[in-house]
């Protein structure tokens, strides 16, 4: 799983991956200087950076890599309360997994296990194309 952070968005705001399988992935990620808003409290965009992470890694973990590619299609996000510090935790689960698309859910906890926001991600799954 380290190679699928390295060198990532993921890996610059600090995410860990904690368990990834084809129906359930956990990412934790800091509330600290990375992923703050200027008021000192986690970015929406860093919440959401979070959830589609998730949902992209438990995509990846449904397709064969060599024949398949899978991006992001929609993603939509509620923040439901606010955090300055900390961890958050990310936890993925898919609601659909077909062969064009998935739909994942991801809830994002504090450490109390408080929601701190809940998003829906569509991914695309598509041919790799060999250039």
């Amino acid at each position: 799983m380290e190679k699928l952070i390295k060198n990532t968005l993921m890996e610059t705001l600090g995410m860990e991956i904690e368990n990834a399988q084809a129906h359930y992935v956990q990412i934790r990620m800091p509330v600290d200087h990375r992923t703050h808003q200027p008021m000192g409290f986690l970015h929406g965009g860093a919440s959401v950076a979070l959830a589609e992470s998730a949902a992209s890694i438990g995509a990846y973990l449904n397709v064969d890599e060599e024949k398949q590619q899978i991006f992001g299609i929609e993603i939509n996000a509620n923040h439901i309360k606010s955090i300055r510090k900390g961890h958050v935790t990310g936890k993925a689960t898919p609601i659909h997994i077909g062969r064009n698309t998935m739909v994942w859910e991801v809830k994002i906890l504090n450490e109390e296990q408080e929601t701190i926001s809940i998003s829906r991600c569509t991914i695309g799954v598509v041919p790799v194309k060999n250039n």
